[in-house]
């Protein structure tokens, strides 16, 4: 029999605790508790949610929960497909919210907001993802793309690829943001060296590269904040 919150004592009930104090004073595993409502057998809903928000040892909580698939989900005993489904929609809910906030203030002149903008995007991906930002003369987003999933390296990046996007955009400046799953902002050389061809075809083009930015584990890089440009 799946044990659910009537098999708790009361004063470890998420939902009489959140009725009582209100949601801000659950603990991650309570709320997780509550999206679930049952547990399995042999485990209490509690003990199951505990058990998801360590399912990633090096990166616990819901952050590694968001990195696992629905297929690996599913999986679970006392998850199941239903229940798969709804924690991977409340966590791309809980995303979406975040760049929406951060959206609301958004400058493309701006390192620190453009990076906070993104920032839920791309800091979670188990791939480095290179993302192109195409701007017109006042700095106005007119489209953005990914260009590229795997190692960010000179070698595979193409300028060609990313400026005929940028001319097809009728661009007059870029930028480009890619992740470090490592959580480590910090360039690489090989990003020195993608930035630098990048720059230089833009210079003939006569479309300029503003920025590059990369992501981290709630932190960012900017190129041009640190002279590299």
């Amino acid at each position: 029999m799946n044990e659910n919150f009537n098999s708790l004592p009361e004063e470890e009930r998420p939902y009489e605790r959140c009725m009582r104090h209100g949601a801000r004073r659950l603990s991650d595993r309570e709320l997780l508790a509550v999206l679930l409502r049952t547990g399995a057998r042999g485990r209490s809903v509690l003990e199951l949610a505990g058990d998801l928000l360590k399912l990633s040892p090096e990166r616990e909580g819901f952050a590694g929960l968001r990195r696992k698939s629905l297929e690996e989900l599913a999986e679970i005993r006392g998850i199941g497909k239903v229940k798969a489904v709804q924690i991977q929609c409340v966590l791309e809910l809980a995303r979406r919210m975040a760049r929406e906030e951060a959206g609301e203030g958004i400058c493309f002149r701006t390192p620190a907001s453009i990076a906070g903008y993104y920032m839920e995007d791309l800091r979670h991906r188990e791939q480095e993802v290179l993302l192109l930002l195409m701007l017109n003369q006042k700095g106005r987003l007119l489209r953005e793309k990914y260009m590229f999933k795997g190692t960010v390296n000179a070698s595979v990046i193409s300028p060609r690829e990313i400026f005929l996007e940028a001319l097809s955009a009728r661009a007059v400046q870029i930028i480009l943001l890619h992740n470090h799953p490592s959580g480590d902002a910090r360039p690489s050389r090989e990003d020195l060296n993608v930035t630098r061809r990048v720059r230089e075809a833009g210079e003939l083009l006569g479309i300029r590269l503003t920025d590059h930015i990369i992501i981290g584990e709630h932190a960012y890089m900017s190129f041009r904040e640190e002279n590299y440009l």
